[in-house]
């Protein structure tokens, strides 16, 4: 219990840090922008009828900042918010799916082993249908061949491992997407952004800050986006690892285990 609080705990620091590193983002484009600018009448964006009913909702969500700083960061921000919301969707599977998982061994083997000890195997397999988690399910299907042999035994554990390992190993293709692209994304919008700069200055004929804020605003935003959205993904999937390589772990115990009591009491 205090393994999955501390996991939405730090779940929800992260998303914090997010929207932390893009409103000091934002703050640092505005205060470049306001440089030699008349300050006009702010309209209240409830008032404003160009606004629609999403954009409307997304500001009171996530608060006016925010949107502004995605509207000015153009298009190359849709994909990155997609690549949030895919990441983010995951992470919440990934922290239940893995939570759900992980069970306490020695309960289990204090209760399971006695069981295989004295041969009562369908005893046993009651006892792991109950139990949820990757290591009840590969004692599971070996104690279904615990009568044909050692060697069935250790096949079946094999072809059970396979399966779990691959449930275990889902979601990280997501995860390692996010990774790699939203940074990418953000330099494409950096670049973007500066050949914007370079057309407004062309089409000027001359250096102005004030002509070429819009484009380094366009490459500031992005890529604080795409850094922003990466970072703690890469920390989620990292910490997912780590708890996969636990639970790998439990899952060669287990079997290492069940095999040593099937020898001992041939």
């Amino acid at each position: 219990m205090r393994k999955r609080l501390l996991t939405v705990l730090m779940l929800m620091a992260l998303l914090n840090f997010f929207f932390s590193v893009v409103a000091f983002a934002q703050e640092e484009v505005l205060e470049e922008e306001t440089v030699n600018e008349v300050v006009e009448e702010e309209t209240p964006f409830e008032e404003s009828p160009q606004v629609s009913g999403i954009e409307m909702f997304a500001r009171k969500l996530v608060g006016s900042g925010l949107v502004e700083l995605f509207i000015q960061g153009g298009f190359v921000m849709w994909p990155i918010l997609i690549l949030v919301i895919w990441a983010l969707a995951t992470i919440i599977w990934k922290i239940v799916s893995l939570s759900y998982a992980k069970v306490n061994l020695n309960n289990f083997f204090d209760t399971l082993v006695p069981l295989v000890a004295e041969k009562k195997y369908d005893e046993a397999i009651k006892l792991c249908e109950k139990t949820r988690g990757p290591v009840a399910a590969i004692i599971h299907a070996a104690l279904h061949k615990a009568d044909k042999g050692i060697e069935a035994v250790e096949k079946s554990i094999e072809a059970a491992g396979v399966i779990e390992m691959a449930f275990l190993e889902k979601g990280f293709i997501p995860l390692s997407t996010t990774i790699n692209l939203a940074p990418m994304l953000g330099f494409f919008g950096t670049m973007v952004g500066m050949i914007r700069a370079f057309k407004d200055i062309a089409a000027a004929g001359e250096v102005d800050p004030t002509i070429v804020a819009t484009g380094i605003e366009i490459a500031l935003i992005t890529t604080a986006a795409g850094l922003a959205v990466a970072i703690p993904v890469q920390f989620f999937n990292n910490m997912f690892l780590g708890m996969v390589d636990t639970l790998v772990m439990d899952m060669q115990r287990g079997s290492e285990k069940l095999i040593e009591t099937l020898v001992e009491n041939k």
